[in-house]
């Protein structure tokens, strides 16, 4: 499989990342392509992509919070065809190793996930669970988006680990998107 992630707009890269990406998140919860691109070009994001025999099979867009040091992994998407056969994990390998050695003040990953009580969330929460990220008690309210959400995170280093506050760890990711959509 291989691995590749830019910081810069690429339409190609983009259009070929973008068919995982709809596949994976309904028109409500993604982000137009508008706001994608615009997220490149003020130097915001980094998108990963993961190719096998020339096609993309998974996506993610991150970005580092360098205030929270923690890299907020906004999406990561992997093509249905391809899902259940370690190719999730390798994404959070490959952008674990990435972050630890590209971003120095990294100490680690942050998401949000669906806080509703579904069989659905339920499964994703136990993915990332098995990839070592830890769930956090607090439920964060959007007042733009009628989910509620919850933080996990994934230390580095458990000498000195990430905080386990959901409400602090919110900040990096509200601080994350209110630069995406309002350029803050």
């Amino acid at each position: 499989m291989d691995y590749q992630t830019t910081d810069q707009w690429n339409e190609q890269i983009w259009s070929e990342a973008e068919q995982v990406y709809h596949e994976a998140f309904p028109e409500h919860g993604r982000k137009e392509r508008m706001i994608v691109r615009r997220m490149f070009n003020r130097g915001i994001c980094t998108l990963h992509t993961w190719n096998e025999r020339n096609v993309i099979v998974a996506m993610a867009l991150t970005a580092f919070n360098s205030r929270g040091k923690v890299l907020v992994i906004d999406y990561l998407a992997v093509r249905r065809s391809s899902q259940g056969k370690g190719v999730g994990r390798l994404c959070i390998e490959n952008i674990h190793d990435w972050a630890k050695n590209s971003i120095s003040e990294c100490r680690g990953l942050v998401i949000e996930v669906e806080a509703e009580d579904t069989k659905e969330n339920a499964d994703r929460i136990l993915f990332w669970k098995k990839v070592g990220f830890q769930l956090t008690d607090y439920i964060q309210s959007y007042i733009w988006v009628p989910e509620t959400y919850r933080a996990m995170y994934y230390s580095f280093d458990a000498d000195t680990p990430l905080t386990d506050d959901g409400k602090q760890l919110f900040k990096a990711i509200t601080d994350y998107h209110e630069k995406a959509y309002r350029g803050k």
